[in-house]
């Protein structure tokens, strides 16, 4: 385990899972510059680390994240009459590339499933990574929820790309521009999240699915997951040539040749993700 306490995110791994904790419950865990690069670098690092099999992102403190910490990012230097120096125009557009939008982008694409665990409230960023993660457990009191436009302001971080897809334009409206907040049986009817689970039933059910991701033949599943989310935004032809590469890649695995053998064997495969 390692602990980056002055980021307010805690880095572990064990088993093959990388484990990233939000911990800044002072701020029930909204995400500043920092603790959002740190975060992009661990998945930037398992991206081309061949011994992890899963990434399991939750919060502690109750909460699993409020979103981007506005609040420490339009802190400025002391420099003029009120002690502060106002941020370059484009600052937000400059930053929001390469902070909240990567951080997404690398949930969407690292080749290893990401799971997200979420007590309390997701919101704005922190319901983005709930959506982009492949597989996400909200305990049933969880709170999911856009507060873009009751702030004043419009959505970022892929909200405006996640949304339509998993719940339809109408729906999308009513999160991004009503505001509604849904609980975490509710964002399970909708098919936002993967599960709902009563709060004291968290952890347990988590783990198992961290457990049969684990064992998983990670290979194909990485392949899988780029092969759905490309898919997005392709043709049919298109679709199928992604699935064909991903075919040639997951057959020249051990992985591979394990489930065959397991299926000839008429036993439980016994993967080792390479």
């Amino acid at each position: 385990m390692s602990v980056v306490a002055e980021t307010g995110v805690v880095l572990g791994r064990d088993n093959g899972v990388l484990r990233i904790g939000l911990n800044r419950p002072h701020r029930k865990n909204a995400l500043d510059a920092t603790a959002i690069r740190t975060i992009i670098e661990a998945l930037e690092a398992a991206a081309v680390d061949d011994d992890l099999r899963v990434v399991v992102i939750e919060g502690h403190g109750g909460h699993f994240c409020s979103g981007a910490d506005w609040v420490a990012s339009n802190t400025g230097t002391a420099d003029g009459p009120r002690g502060r120096r106002r941020p370059r125009t484009g600052s937000v557009q400059r930053r929001t590339a390469v902070q909240a939008h990567r951080l997404i982008q690398l949930v969407t694409e690292v080749q290893l499933p990401v799971v997200c665990v979420v007590t309390g409230y997701a919101a704005g960023l922190g319901c983005q990574l709930a959506l982009a993660a492949d597989f996400t457990i909200a305990a049933e009191s969880a709170r999911i929820w856009e507060p873009f436009l009751d702030r004043g302001f419009s959505p970022d971080s892929g909200a405006t790309w996640l949304l339509p897809r998993l719940v339809g334009i109408a729906r999308a409206k009513e999160l991004l521009m009503l505001g509604r907040e849904l609980t975490g049986t509710e964002a399970e009817a909708w098919g936002l999240v993967h599960r709902a689970v009563p709060d004291t039933q968290l952890a347990t059910a988590a783990e198992d699915l961290v457990a049969r991701l684990a064992g998983a033949a990670t290979v194909a599943m990485g392949l899988t997951k780029r092969c759905v989310n490309r898919g997005l935004e392709l043709g049919l032809v298109e679709a199928m040539e992604n699935e064909a590469y991903g075919l040639e890649l997951s057959s020249r695995t051990a992985d591979f040749k394990e489930g065959l053998a397991a299926f000839k064997e008429r036993r439980a495969p016994r993967f080792e993700g390479r």
